[in-house]
This record gives structure tokens, sequence and C-alpha cells, in this order.
């Protein structure tokens, strides 16, 4: 067990004399487990939301600001790049100089970066201040993590993961709602001046809330040829997955990043058991449980936000949905993570988390084969039960598979663990995007030109047929200008027939996935150092 001070505002007589004593309780608000938990709720909130809620604005921004298809996948592909690439090692600064310190850096540059954007004139500055919404996200989220494991003790640590998860998953399926409200009534620029009062808000609440944990061992020296060598090879995998998309999973290019990347993880592993002060000690990857968490949050991520992926253009493209009524529609999956998170917290608390994480990926499973049925006459109802079903397989793995992995690592690398644990999301993310994207896309370029013919529409040149096949990729019908009602129908019918066909495998292969994960989940255990934080430190 890793023993723990408090970095304590009143001076080094009296941290001296509190280090002595032992623990005591928290007094008033400072130091609080709850309020602490609410206070970095709000800031993590404000990432969470911007996963998401920027999609909706995307239209808007490429419309006012005049710019391109590749400039609008840049407002996401730029954030997402900076905030994968760097979560180990903003983890690694929270371990070494205070999760509160961190913390409030992170929430204060987010919050400035979102007030620039909704400042900028041009999508170069709107990309710009996005990748550093990504760095300054990236310091906050592991920071958030270390503050819940070293202020809750053990038997209350995965109920407060579990409302941590809650918010999360609330925001992120919140986010398309949000968004279609303020670009709707307000501004696209709404979507991001709205981080500003949150972030005064959080700043506000950590100031006078939050305390500092730093583990007597923390690490005194930072491993700067590591953290260049992981940065490296995670941007190299990050941009492989990304533009994948544009180049081919066969193309050169892809395979070229993808080993670069390869050799980079190599090279980053022989560094680390050569430096005094590794970045990530691979000792830690010898506890079974924590390397089956991050292998689980990865397949957990590859089916959830893979699948999630085709089925907004399914409710906006196929059923004809605003983007409102969309988000709406996906109350179901928002209310189960809500309702589910807290619940699986306490569950797992009393269970331990490896009947909970495997029963969570089995409904995850049969949520996914549920969605391979859904048609273009499928009724609200019967899409609620498998939203509904998805958000109670997700909520308990959220919530356990976070758990395992801050848990079974030791106190002074409780900010790398939360890196990890937040890095395996984004990379799982990515990878189901762009691998189910890729079934998609092989899906429907072998259906498209049987059906066309089938339905005795005139045959495509082949320029046609790639500009077609890349509108029906996400649900759209390719219909030009002028055509008549009766031939509009028929394309329609075509566009959307030969989507479901290729949204109902990618979600079979989602369902895979998630079997595969259930297994995974049978080598998970209770963190063995979740006792560390336990109440340590209150003043």
């Amino acid at each position: 067990m890793t023993s723990q001070t408090t970095v304590d505002p009143k001076g080094p007589a009296d941290k001296a004399s509190s280090a002595a004593s032992g623990p005591t309780p928290a007094k008033g608000l400072r130091g609080h487990p709850w309020f602490t938990l609410f206070t970095v709720a709000v800031g993590v909130m404000m990432v969470a939301l911007d996963g998401t809620i920027v999609a909706i604005a995307n239209p808007a921004i490429q419309k006012d600001l005049n710019a391109s298809f590749a400039d609008v996948q840049w407002i996401t592909n730029g954030y997402f790049l900076a905030l994968a690439v760097t979560l180990i090692t903003a983890g690694k600064l929270g371990d070494r100089f205070g999760h509160r310190q961190t913390f409030l850096i992170g929430v204060v540059g987010f919050a400035a970066a979102s007030g620039a954007i909704g400042l900028s004139d041009s999508i170069a500055f709107v990309i710009v201040f996005r990748v550093f919404q990504g760095l300054f996200g990236a310091l906050l989220m592991p920071a958030a993590l270390g503050l819940l494991r070293a202020t809750f003790p053990a038997e209350k640590l995965n109920m407060a993961i579990g409302i941590w998860g809650m918010v999360i998953g609330a925001s992120t399926a919140g986010g398309p709602i949000l968004g279609g409200v303020l670009v709707e009534h307000v501004s696209w620029q709404s979507v991001f001046f709205i981080n500003v009062p949150v972030g005064i808000l959080a700043v506000a609440l950590g100031v006078g809330i939050l305390l500092d944990h730093r583990a007597e061992n923390a690490p005194r020296s930072f491993d700067l040829l590591g953290i260049g060598l992981l940065s490296g090879a995670m941007f190299c995998l990050v941009w492989a997955i990304i533009k994948a998309g544009d180049w081919g999973w066969g193309d050169g290019l892809t395979w070229t990043f993808i080993v670069v990347s390869v050799v980079g993880f190599g090279l980053f592993a022989f560094w680390e058991t050569r430096v005094r002060e590794p970045l990530i000690p691979l000792a830690l990857f010898r506890s079974v449980p924590l390397s089956a968490g991050v292998v689980l949050m990865v397949l957990m991520a590859i089916a959830f936000l893979g699948g999630l992926f085709f089925v907004t253009f399914y409710l906006q493209n196929v059923h004809g949905m605003s983007p409102i009524d969309a988000g709406l529609h996906l109350l179901p999956l928002t209310g189960m993570m809500i309702v589910g998170s807290p619940l699986a917290g306490a569950v797992i608390t009393k269970t331990g988390p490896r009947i909970p994480l495997a029963g969570g990926m089995a409904f995850t499973a049969l949520a996914m084969y549920g969605m391979s049925t859904l048609d273009t006459g499928t009724s609200g109802p019967v899409m609620s039960i498998w939203f509904a079903l998805l958000g109670l397989g997700l909520a308990p793995v959220m919530v356990g598979a976070t758990e395992v992995i801050v848990g079974n690592a030791p106190m002074e690398l409780s900010g790398v663990a939360g890196g990890l644990q937040q890095a395996a999301m984004q990379i799982g993310g990515s990878l189901g995007t762009a691998v189910l994207g890729a079934v998609m896309a092989s899906k429907v370029n072998s259906d498209l030109a049987g059906n066309w013919a089938d339905a005795k529409l005139p045959p495509l040149t082949p320029a046609q047929q790639g500009q077609a096949s890349e509108a029906v990729q996400v649900g759209a019908a390719p219909v030009p200008q002028g055509t008549p009602p009766e031939v509009a129908e028929k394309i329609t019918n075509v566009a959307h027939d030969t989507f479901i066909s290729g949204m109902s495998l990618a979600s079979l292969v989602a369902a895979g996935v998630a079997i595969v994960a259930i297994f995974v989940a049978l080598l998970t255990k209770r963190g063995v150092n979740a006792e560390a934080g336990a109440g340590v430190g209150h003043v």
C-alpha cells in the first residue's frame, strides 16, 4: 500500500504535523469528496460535450466561414489528435505537479480556447484553437480521475466513478441535442461560448474546494525521450486511422504510418526499461486486470462509438429527423447511462467488477445485434428498446473498466492510469469509426450497383458511381436536381436500402467485438491499490 501526503497551504510546519498525525476528515467544503466530485464533473462535462456537440455546428461553420469539407474534418481531427496524443503525458504532469493544479490549468485553457474559437473569423483559427482545446482537455481529464482516486474512500470510489461516468455519458449523448438548439436558435459560435461560463464556474469551485494530493514517491523528473517516442507513436497510429478512410486500408501510406507507429512503440518500450523514472513503468502492465481493463475500454469504444456513428446518419438521413429530433430519439440511451452508472458503481462495490463487466458487454452485444435489424420502417419504440439496452450495457463497463485501470495502478501513477483509460477510449472510438466505416464502405460498394440496376435506374458512369457511393455511405440519396419525382423516389429507396445493409453488417461486426470483450472482462478484478487514496489528506 502506498502512503500519501498532501500539499497544504498552511505551511511546512503544519504540513509536517498533519503528516505525523495521519489523515483527518474533511472539514467544510474544502477537500470534501462529494463536492470534489461535483467540481471535477463540471470541468469534465465541457470536454465530453465538445466531443459531439461540434458535429452539429460543422455545417453552419462550413457555410459561414466558406470552408472546404477537408477543413471541417480538421475541426474534429485536430481536436482528437491533440487529445489522444497527449493524454498519458498530461496524466504524468498531474502525478508530478499535483492533480489540482493540472485540473485548474486544463479548465482555464479549455474555456479560453473555446472563447477564442467563438471569436474566430477564419477556419484556420478555428482549427488552431480546436487543437488547443484538445491539449488542455488532455490535462483536465486524467487529473479529474486522479482527484477522485485520492479523495474517495475505497468503499465509495466505484460510486464516485459511476457518477463521473454518468456525467461523461450524458454529456456525450446530450451534445447533439444542445448543439441543435444552440445552432438553430442562437449561432454556431454559441456552441463554443457556452464553455466560458461553465469554465469560470469550474475554476471558482476548484479554487475553493479541491485539495492537492501527491504520493510520497511521486515522480521528480521527466522522461523527455519517452514522452517524445510515445507521442510520436501515438500520432502515427491515430493519423493512420484518421486518414485510412481517404487513403484506403490497403494503401502504402496507411501502412507506413502504422509500421512507424509500431516501431515507435517498440523503441518506447525498450527505453522505458533503461530510464530511472520512466513515463510509464512497464511493470504496470504485469497486472493482468489493469491490462485487461485497458483492452476492454478499447473494445467497448469500438463497439459503442463506432456503432453510434452510423445511428446518427440513420436517424437524420434515412428517417429525415432534424438534429434535435435525432438527439431526442437517443434519450433512452442517455437515460439508461444516467440511471445505470451510479447503480453499476454500487453493484461493482459489492460484487467486484468481473460479472457486471461481462454482463454489460453481453447487453452491448445484444443491443448491437438488435441495431443490425433496424430498417427504413422501424418505429420509434422499437429503436428505443435497443438504444436503452445499449445504455444499460455501457454503464457498468464505463464504471468498472475505469475502476479496474485506476484502482490497479499505484497511487503515484494515478494520473498516468487516468491517461491510459482516456487514451484507450479515444483510440477505440477512432478505430471503431474507421474500421466499421470501412465495413460500411465495402458493403455499399458491393451492393449499390446491383440494387441500382434492379430498380431499373439509368446506369451510372464510374465517376457518378463513386459520388453516389459516398453519399449512400452516410444515408443520403444522390438525387440530381430536376429529377422526376418517381425516379427520385426510386433512387431514395435504393440509397436507403443499401445504407441499411451496410449499417446492419457494421452493427454485426460491432456485436462480435462486444462478444470478444465479454471474455476480456472475465480477466478483470477489483483494484488492489484502490484503498491507497482512501480518505487521505483531508484538512
